[in-house]
């Protein structure tokens, strides 16, 4: 019962309390991959450490004397257990039932929720084959639209899609930023992890982690594209391109420039701030590896 506790109480705190504190860190948008990483750590441990409790909780009469030794041996994958012994009851059934559905579930909401983003974009893409007016010399497609708008289709057939009226007011330099901006969404495979938090927040509805991942994600995986952008061009430039095509709003799985907290991003592209030293990077590194693998350690304990 004591692990069962510790095991509930960690939950707790990853998904309630650690949100919230990462939400604010000022670390956070000067290291975005990191944040992000941060960020998944975070609902992998929760998942772990959710479903390692509930384990302990339902089979605490069978097998909690043996930790999660106790949870191979039901299903015969202990390398102490018997061969020919006895095979599972409906009863472990059952009661496994409860910490797989922790893990399932999130699982079952990533393929539905990938699914059905694959085809948004695909009925999007059908529409741009009629539509759209193909722009070699921008590797993109261009949208007879009056808004000024640039965003990108993620996943097997790529797309970045300019509309008529963002060539009309951007610079070339300005449109080139922004291109960049969202090749890097696509290179980067940024949909998967709006994916991931999109399933996570329908999994665990009402669970802050849940919540504050989503927002978060959205914002960093912004800052990165913006961070690979002004590898190449301007700070001006990109900053002001941002703000032309803020009005355009993006089609449901397409990640467009003006994106999630623009305000905030202009701020950050405008007044650069120093990257975290070497050693918080390591530590906040070690960090996220780590915190999956505490519960781990506790429920293999004897």
């Amino acid at each position: 019962m004591i692990t069962a506790v510790a095991l509930a109480g960690y939950a707790t705190v990853v998904g309630a309390v650690l949100p919230s504190l990462l939400s604010r860190a000022r670390w956070a948008h000067r290291a975005p991959v990191l944040a992000v990483l941060a960020w998944q750590g975070l609902m992998v441990t929760f998942v772990v450490a959710a479903t390692l409790a509930v384990y302990h909780l339902v089979l605490i009469e069978q097998h909690v004397h043996r930790g999660l030794v106790g949870l191979l041996s039901v299903c015969g994958l202990a390398a102490d257990a018997p061969p020919g012994g006895s095979t599972p009851t409906v009863t472990d059934a059952l009661l496994l039932a409860a910490p797989a559905a922790i893990v399932l579930l999130p699982v079952g909401w990533f393929v539905r929720c990938a699914w059905q983003a694959r085809r948004a974009r695909q009925r999007h893409l059908d529409v741009l084959t009629l539509v759209g007016e193909p722009a070699p010399q921008y590797d993109a497609t261009v949208l007879d639209h009056a808004v000024p708008a640039i965003y990108c289709l993620p996943g097997r057939c790529r797309r970045v899609v300019i509309t008529r009226g963002a060539l009309e007011v951007l610079t070339e330099e300005q449109l080139r930023a922004v291109l960049e901006h969202e090749r890097a969404h696509i290179e980067g495979r940024h949909h998967l992890l709006h994916v991931l938090a999109d399933a996570f927040s329908r999994a665990f509805p009402g669970l802050p982690l849940a919540r504050h991942a989503k927002e978060q994600t959205g914002l960093l995986t912004e800052m990165i594209a913006d961070d690979r952008a002004l590898r190449f061009h301007r700070r001006d430039a990109l900053a002001t391109a941002m703000c032309e095509v803020a009005a355009g709003r993006p089609p449901q799985a397409a990640l467009g420039a003006g994106g999630t907290g623009a305000l905030l991003r202009l701020r950050r592209i405008l007044t650069p701030q120093p990257r975290p030293h070497r050693a918080t990077w390591l530590g906040l590194v070690a960090a996220t590896v780590a915190a999956p693998l505490l519960p781990l350690l506790v429920a293999c304990g004897p």
